[in-house]
């Protein structure tokens, strides 16, 4: 079978076959007596495999996968596979608690008692840092007042409940500037709306995610039978 012949099963050029051969994502391959790549069925299903890994796994991780089974270590390849489904298992968890978090956060005001709540209070309610607070300010996640006579920060009912979203958020592996997005389209919408469609959204890409890993893994099952392992 000629890189040609490979690459175009799965809409690849020839040039990406030879580099993903190279970078150990194939088995060893045989020569022609004029130099030319001799693949097989084998390499064909190695193939299917990694790019099956790639898309649950992403495209380093499924090469290091690969690399590994190749090298006979297939202990090691494993473990970054248990490793993925670990990190799937806990973001799931996490979007569990955000659910739940933020379904009271979007549409209750928090209860506060007395004046609004410096900075350092805030940071204490949140066990986080008060220049993580400044940070989430910078990005447009919080907007807290301002005293007049000292010009220190005020964080009011609705300032702190954007600050808990935003930690819950954060632990479930948000960047600040998609954090900022979201308030920004809970504050529009309401919360509710927004908040829905933020949950949906995230539970589909668990699904997908979930989908594509079991696809990886059954590929890669087929391979390893194919090798006789």
């Amino acid at each position: 079978m000629r890189p040609i012949d490979l690459a175009r099963e799965h809409g690849l050029s020839a040039q990406a076959v030879r580099n993903y051969d190279d970078a150990g994502v194939l088995p060893p391959t045989e020569r022609s007596d004029t130099g030319y790549r001799r693949y097989t069925s084998l390499h064909a299903q190695a193939l299917r495999a990694f790019l099956a890994l790639r898309a649950g796994h992403g495209h380093q991780p499924a090469v290091e996968i690969m690399r590994w089974i190749h090298r006979g270590d297939a202990e090691s390849a494993y473990r970054l596979i248990d490793a993925a489904h670990v990190a799937l298992l806990t973001e799931r968890d996490t979007r569990t608690e955000v659910a739940t978090a933020l379904s009271s956060l979007s549409t209750a005001p928090v209860n506060l008692q007395g004046a609004p709540l410096t900075v350092g209070e805030l940071a204490r309610r949140l066990d986080v840092h008060p220049a993580t607070l400044r940070a989430w300010e910078t990005e447009g996640i919080l907007r807290p007042e301002r005293d007049r006579a000292t010009g220190y920060r005020e964080y009011g009912p609705d300032c702190v409940r954007d600050a808990e979203i935003a930690r819950q958020l954060r632990r479930g592996g948000y960047r600040l500037r998609q954090v900022a997005q979201l308030l920004d389209s809970l504050r529009e919408a309401g919360g509710a709306d927004a908040l829905s469609a933020f949950l949906d959204v995230w539970q589909q890409r668990l699904t997908a995610r979930s989908r594509a890993l079991l696809a990886g893994a059954a590929q890669l099952d087929a391979y390893l039978t194919a090798c006789g392992s």
